[in-house]
Order: structure tokens, then C-alpha cells, then sequence
């Protein structure tokens, strides 16, 4: 079946208006690289709760060769925004951690920027009006695992969540965003590589699997591996359940493991 942006978009932008309103939500505080994801999800923020109600954060670990993405995406919406260099923190974590005889590792200097990243988001938030970070990952790069925990894989809700990066790309277009927001290559901003040369395979082979279930074996493997070992990243905490009564009935799975 053809992917249909404009159908896809009324009912997308009437489920974000209830889910901002389901968490008492005023203002869309969205981390802002100048890629698709960021850009489309500021719009469609934009096109679901106006302008006045989202604001851009940009956070570049010291000097960021793509910012002025960034910055021309936020003032192409018209949206209020900020620029908050976070490498003093990033830089005074793994400072720390050395003065106390750890060498952090390449996994520890790759994640470490998004999680402080995520925090950011989230005092500029708790410091507006009913700010509410909303999530900007899609469905390729969840299915893979390619976010970090508490890091780009955070956020109240995820309007991209179930869109591939091509159908995010189409999304863009409809919401009539110039093309340099949504042809720039995939990176995680922080390596000097595309999110592809670090997965080792492309998204659109990810997107061909998901949608139509064709892939070749290798690559198949691949993805089958990291998508069976990154699940944890986006379930619910487990918690123990010691069969103890819960007087106060839950809506939720969290509480209530007989829940059907």
C-alpha cells in the first residue's frame, strides 16, 4: 500500500493535540539538529499546536560544523529557541570520572552527550510554562536500537515512532519543509559518521523489511540481532511482582501483570 502523507497527517496531528493534553501539556520543547526527525516533528508541533507553543532547543557539544540547520530551521517556523553548548557538562562528567582513575570508554563518550542532551531538554521544560519534551526517533532507528536509553529514546510521546525515515521524509514534504531539512544524512552528531556506516547496512533495507518483509539473509541477520537485543530500551521498567494485594485497582501492565 502506498504511504498517503496528507491522510497520515490529519489523524497524526489530532492524536498529538490529546496526548499534549493528556500530560497538562502548554508548550512542545523539542531538541533541534536541523535533521528530518527534529524538523519534522518541530512542524507538525507546530502545525498541531501553534508556533507560540513550541520551543527549539540547540545543543551543540562545543563547535558544530551543521548548526546553522539548526538555526535555519527554527527560524524558517518562527519558533522561539535557544542555544545551550553543552561540552562544559559532557566534558566535566568524563573529567570527573577520570580524577577518580575511570578511562571512559568510546561507548561511555558516544552516549554520554545525548543523555546530557535529554537532561538538558528536560530543565528547559521544567522551566517554561507546562513544557513537555517530545520524543523526535523513528521507527528504523528504534526498530534497530539505534538511540540512547535515557537519551534520544526519552521524551512524553513519539510522533514519529511508527513512521520509517522515508515516510518521515514524505511527512516533511507535505508540511511543505525545504528539502535540505530532510535529505541531510543520518548521523548521530557525535562520531563524524552516518548513522548507516555505524549500523554497517542502510535504512532503506531496514524499511523494505519492515514494511514488506524483503531483506536480504545477511542483512536480515543483522537487523533481527539488534532489534532482538535492544528491546529493553523501550519497554517499561520490569518490577517484581511479589504477588502482594494492590488495594487501589491500575489502568496500566505496571502494576497489574493479569491485566489482559
Amino acid at each position: 500500500m502506498e504511504f498517503n502523507a496528507k491522510l497520515q497527517l490529519a489523524g497524526l496531528l489530532e492524536w498529538m493535540d490529546r496526548q499534549m493534553k493528556s500530560c497538562g501539556g502548554q508548550t512542545a520543547v523539542i531538541g533541534i539538529s536541523g535533521g528530518k526527525d527534529s524538523s519534522v516533528v518541530a512542524a507538525l508541533s507546530v502545525a498541531a499546536y501553534g508556533r507560540e507553543h513550541v520551543y527549539g532547543v540547540l545543543m551543540p557539544d562545543g563547535v558544530q560544523p551543521d548548526i546553522d540547520y539548526s538555526r535555519d530551521l527554527a527560524e524558517l517556523l518562527g519558533i522561539p529557541h535557544c542555544t545551550i553548548d553543552i561540552h562544559a557538562a559532557v566534558r566535566g562528567v568524563l573529567d570527573q570520572m577520570e580524577g577518580v582513575g575511570f578511562e571512559p570508554s568510546r561507548q561511555t563518550t558516544v552516549n554520554l552527550p545525548s543523555r546530557i542532551r535529554m537532561c538538558t531538554l528536560y530543565a528547559v521544560a521544567q522551566t517554561l510554562p507546562a513544557g513537555i519534551v517530545i520524543n523526535t526517533s523513528n521507527l528504523s532507528e528504534d526498530w534497530v536500537g539505534y538511540c540512547t536509553v535515557y537519551g534520544d529514546s526519552a521524551g512524553a510521546f513519539s510522533p514519529l515512532g511508527m513512521y520509517t525515515t522515508e515516510e518521515v521524509i514524505a511527512l516533511g514534504r507535505e508540511l511543505h519543509l525545504p528539502e535540505k531539512f530532510l535529505i541531510k544524512p543520518p548521523s548521530d552528531g557525535l562520531t563524524g559518521l552516518t548513522d548507516e556506516d555505524n549500523l554497517g547496512f542502510t535504512y532503506h533495507a531496514v524499511n523494505e523489511y519492515i514494511r514488506r518483509g524483503t531483506v536480504e539473509p545477511a542483512v536480515k541477520e543483522q537487523i533481527d540481532r539488534r532489534h532482538r537485543t535492544s528491546r529493553f530500551k523501550f519497554q517499561t521498567m520490569p518490577v517484581y511482582q511479589n504477588g502482594l494485594p494492590m488495594a487501589i485497582p491500575d489502568e496500566t501492565d505496571f502494576y497489574n501483570p493479569n491485566k489482559k
